[in-house]
């Protein structure tokens, strides 16, 4: 469908009739082009090279969530990008963070941002927080065919629900499949290592700040040990992304405050390299 608003200034009568709460059914009636899940794709010809953004990890602690992520995207062994933003908001309580190819990704998640707003505007509420994972779930899934060429996105997506007044965590995989994860979750190719730094450290009573300095010593054991991982950059001043949600909504904490979480995890590992455990002391 064709929007051609120049002559009248008018839009098309299919965007002023009340439909469905959906924005991915209202874009499938009117542009089904337009969705990623429905461009043809080209013949498969080998594996295809693209920037794919790494590793993205969350911890719950009473009253919230905290999702960050670090910056490098790379592109087979080379790295594409140093700096690649990796989290953003999906609402006021709501955060997504993306590992996978990086383009279908920030694409994906700009989708699911209309999905959420497109809803709230329909229906006078926001969605669940339940009902925003099933949501990522499903458009997930819409991309299988472009992940089985290799251009797989996998986030991870983490909210604050105001009706348990909690925060939570859900993490998926290439089809689609949803997995509520109970105190910390770990997604992209550093994953393994960071979990398995969130596995010691972590506790149930930590306080937001020790959340936040969780992810960051998590987010660089996981760089110690896989390549695709960036670690804090102090000669660039490139540090990871950190994100906190509670019932005041979504925060992304400055570039000072992120520089210092990460300067403060530096020096306790030069005056003790084997000791992870004394960044949360």
């Amino acid at each position: 469908m064709e929007a051609n608003t120049r002559s009248t200034g008018r839009l098309p009568a299919a965007f002023l009739t009340p439909g469905s709460s959906s924005f991915m059914d209202f874009l499938s009636d009117q542009s089904p082009e337009m969705l990623p899940g429905n461009r043809s794709l080209p013949p498969l010809q080998g594996a295809i090279e693209a920037p794919h953004g790494t590793t993205i990890v969350a911890a719950s602690f009473p009253g919230g969530v905290v999702l960050a992520g670090d910056r490098r995207a790379t592109m087979g062994n080379m790295i594409a990008q140093r700096d690649i933003e990796k989290v953003f908001p999906a609402d006021e309580y709501s955060a997504v963070g993306i590992a996978g190819t990086a383009g279908l990704a920030v694409e994906m998640v700009k989708l699911f941002q209309l999905e959420l707003e497109h809803f709230e505007k329909v229906e006078g509420a926001q969605l669940s927080l339940e009902g925003k994972a099933n949501r990522l779930s499903t458009m997930i899934r819409s991309n299988l065919a472009m992940a089985m060429q290799g251009l797989a996105v996998v986030p991870l997506f983490a909210g604050y629900d105001v009706d348990r007044e909690k925060g939570r965590i859900f993490s998926y995989d290439v089809t689609g499949g949803r997995s509520e994860e109970t105190g910390y979750a770990s997604t992209g190719s550093g994953s393994i290592f960071a979990r398995n730094a969130m596995k010691k450290l972590y506790r149930e009573d930590l306080t937001e700040e020790q959340a936040l300095t969780l992810v960051v010593q998590a987010l660089y054991d996981a760089a110690d040990d896989d390549s695709a991982t960036g670690g804090p950059d102090v000669a660039r001043r490139i540090y990871p992304i950190i994100t906190v949600i509670t019932d005041e909504g979504f925060r992304r904490l400055g570039d000072q405050e992120s520089a210092d979480i990460a300067r403060s995890i530096l020096e306790r590992r030069l005056e003790q390299p084997d000791g992870p455990r004394a960044a949360l002391l």
